[in-house]
């Protein structure tokens, strides 16, 4: 159990955490959550503060166990698998959790769920066949706009909220159409593989 794995089964218990926060019923449990009042037209329940923030340090776990185990030649299977799966108990879920809550519209957690699962099973079929499939730059600023849009959403959109500039929905709709963009790319890119015997 090298440093990056610790830093990535910190994120899974973070994401963990993050979702227990986002889903329990606080209310009804009799538990009386603060509220923020911004500018007298903007209410905050602080629960999605602290989700924000418990998910800008649980992205940047996501950033620092791939940069020292690369460094430092940490690179593992077991890693590379607990990494990937860090990163969709994440993302993923604080999608899904965002959208049924009426926050995002639910065509983001779908487009980027089905797009996950297809580059993930092109991922897999080029690994059963020796071959790695490498990250494309479309892919990359797909997940930038996500993480910057799924931050923002939880922060209320501050502070583009008060000049009434919607920065988070922007982001996350990009991220979606460069979810299929990407997509269609890795399969293009990797086709080949596809369709080819071992």
């Amino acid at each position: 159990m090298n440093l990056p794995n610790k830093l990535t089964i910190m994120r899974i218990i973070m994401s963990i955490f993050i979702i227990f926060l986002l889903l329990f019923p606080f209310q009804t449990a009799g538990i009386n959550m603060p509220t923020l009042f911004v500018n007298e037209s903007i209410v905050i329940d602080i629960k999605y503060i602290i989700a924000g923030v418990l998910f800008i340090v649980a992205s940047l776990t996501d950033f620092f166990d791939g940069y020292i185990a690369r460094k430092y030649n940490l690179v593992t299977d077991f890693g590379k698998l607990l990494d990937a799966i860090a990163d969709k108990v994440l993302v993923n879920s604080v999608l899904i959790i965002l959208s049924a809550q009426g926050f995002i519209h639910p065509i983001i957690p779908v487009v980027v769920i089905i797009r996950d699962s297809i580059v993930n099973s092109i991922k897999m079929i080029a690994a059963s066949k020796g071959k790695v499939v490498a990250a494309i730059k479309s892919g990359k600023v797909k997940t930038a706009c996500l993480m910057v849009g799924i931050i923002l959403t939880l922060f209320y959109n501050l502070p583009f909220e008060f000049y009434n500039v919607r920065v988070a929905d922007f982001l996350l709709f990009v991220a979606a159409a460069l979810s299929i963009i990407s997509g269609i790319q890795y399969y293009v890119l990797n086709r080949h593989l596809l369709f080819e015997d071992k």
